[in-house]
C-alpha cells in the first residue's frame, strides 16, 4: 500500500523548528531525511491510513541535512487533491519556502484509507462492511483505540437506523429536541457497543498524552452521551456524558487545533442545549453546560468544513439547524450533497422530498 512522490524545492531559512510544528500538525506524517546537496528526494508513503498528510523533506544546495524545506499534501481517499501544488510556507516570520510537489501516478492509486472508507460505509448504512473494516484496523493497529470507538460508532448508527431516530429526533417540529417517544433497544446491540466503548476508553488511558487516544476518549464520551439521550432518554445522564466531551475536546484543541473533528462536540453541546426553554437552560449553565447557540452552529460549520470522519455528520446537523430557522434553501443545499455522496442511505433523499411538499 506504498506510494511515491518526488519533490524539487528550494528553500531559505526553513529550520527544524518550523518542521516540528507541521509534524504536530498531522495526525499521521511520513518523513525523509533531506541529504546534503541533492534536490531530488524520492518519498515512500508506507501508510496511507487515516487520510495521512504528508510532511514532505527536502533540501537545497547546501543545507544541513537537520533541515527539512517544503510542503503538505493531503491524500484523500488516496488521491492527491492536485498533482501539481505550488506552495509557499508562511508559517513562521523570517521562513520562506517556495517548491513543487510532483506527485507520480503511483500515489494516485494507493487504496483508500481504512478507516475512512469504514466511516464511509457507516454513513451509507452498510454497517456489516464498516464493522469489517474496523476490525481489520485493530487488527493491524491492536494498540489504536480509534478501531473500537469507530466499531461503536457503528453499532450506535445501526440501532439509529432501525429505529428511525434521526427522522423522528431532529427532522421534527418539536422545539426542543426531547419528546416522550420511548423506543426499545436492542440488547445485544447494546452490549456490543458498550463493549466497544469500553475497550476503546481503556486504550485510550494507556496513552494520556497521545492526541489520537484524546480524541477516541472525546468520542467515546460523545457517542454515549448520544445513546443515552436518543434511545434511553435520560437526559440527566446525557448531559453529564455531552459536557465530559466537550470539556475534553476543548483540553484537546488548545493543543492541536488541528483536530477539526472534536469541535463537533462543543458544536454539539452549544446549540443542543440553546433551544432548551429558558429556565432549563439557565439550570444547565449552572451546572457547566454551555448554550451559546452562535458559538454551536459555527463549531459544527467548523467541522462540517474542515473535519473528517465526522464531517458528515456535522453537515447533516447543520442541515438540521438550517430547517429549523426556515432556512430551507440552505437546507436543501446541504441534503442534496450528502444523498449525492452516500447514495444507500434514504434519509437524506427523505428529508428532500418533504421540502417539495
Amino acid at each position: 500500500m506504498g506510494g511515491k512522490v518526488t519533490i524539487w524545492a528550494h528553500s531559505h531559512a526553513f529550520g527544524t523548528r518550523v518542521v516540528d510544528y507541521e509534524v504536530r500538525k498531522t495526525r499521521q506524517c511520513i518523513r525523509a531525511g533531506a541529504p546534503t546537496g541533492r534536490s531530488v528526494i524520492p518519498i515512500h508513503a508506507t501508510d496511507l491510513s487515516r487520510g495521512a498528510l504528508f510532511l514532505l523533506s527536502g533540501a537545497g544546495s547546501p543545507i544541513p541535512a537537520s533541515a527539512t524545506a517544503v510542503g503538505v499534501l493531503r491524500l484523500c481517499n488516496g488521491v492527491p487533491k492536485s498533482k501539481a501544488v505550488l506552495i509557499t510556507n508562511h508559517l513562521f516570520a523570517g521562513a520562506s519556502v517556495l517548491g513543487i510537489i510532483l506527485c507520480m501516478t503511483s500515489a494516485a492509486r494507493a487504496e483508500p484509507p481504512m478507516l475512512d472508507a469504514g466511516y464511509r460505509q457507516m454513513y451509507n448504512l452498510q454497517f456489516d462492511q464498516a464493522h469489517r473494516t474496523f476490525s481489520e484496523w485493530q487488527r493491524l493497529n491492536p494498540e489504536d483505540p480509534m478501531a473500537a470507538v469507530s466499531d461503536a460508532a457503528a453499532y450506535l448508527f445501526t440501532e439509529f437506523d432501525r429505529l428511525h431516530i434521526l427522522q423522528s429526533e431532529f427532522f421534527v417540529h418539536d422545539d426542543h429536541f426531547s419528546t416522550d417517544h420511548k423506543f426499545a433497544p436492542d440488547p445485544l446491540l447494546k452490549q456490543k457497543f458498550e463493549a466497544a466503548l469500553k475497550h476503546s476508553a481503556e486504550l485510550a488511558a494507556r496513552r494520556p498524552h497521545d492526541p489520537n487516544a484524546t480524541f477516541a476518549a472525546v468520542l467515546c464520551h460523545g457517542l454515549q452521551s448520544d445513546y443515552l439521550a436518543l434511545i434511553e432518554k435520560s437526559y440527566a445522564a446525557s448531559f453529564k456524558e455531552m459536557k465530559a466531551a466537550r470539556m475534553l475536546a476543548e483540553q484537546l484543541l488548545a493543543v492541536h487545533p488541528e483536530y477539526y473533528d472534536a469541535w463537533i462536540a462543543v458544536g454539539v453541546e452549544n446549540y443542543m442545549l440553546s433551544v432548551k426553554p429558558a429556565p432549563l437552560r439557565w439550570l444547565l449553565r449552572l451546572n457547566g453546560g454551555q448554550t451559546d447557540r452562535t458559538l454551536g452552529i459555527d463549531k459544527l460549520r467548523l467541522t462540517a468544513e474542515r473535519g473528517h470522519y465526522l464531517a458528515p455528520f456535522a453537515r447533516l446537523l447543520l442541515a438540521v439547524t438550517a430547517l429549523r430557522d426556515r432556512n430551507t434553501d440552505r437546507a436543501r443545499e446541504l441534503l442534496t450533497a450528502l444523498a449525492q455522496e452516500f447514495p444507500n442511505n434514504p434519509l437524506y433523499t427523505q428529508e428532500l422530498t418533504r421540502l417539495l411538499d
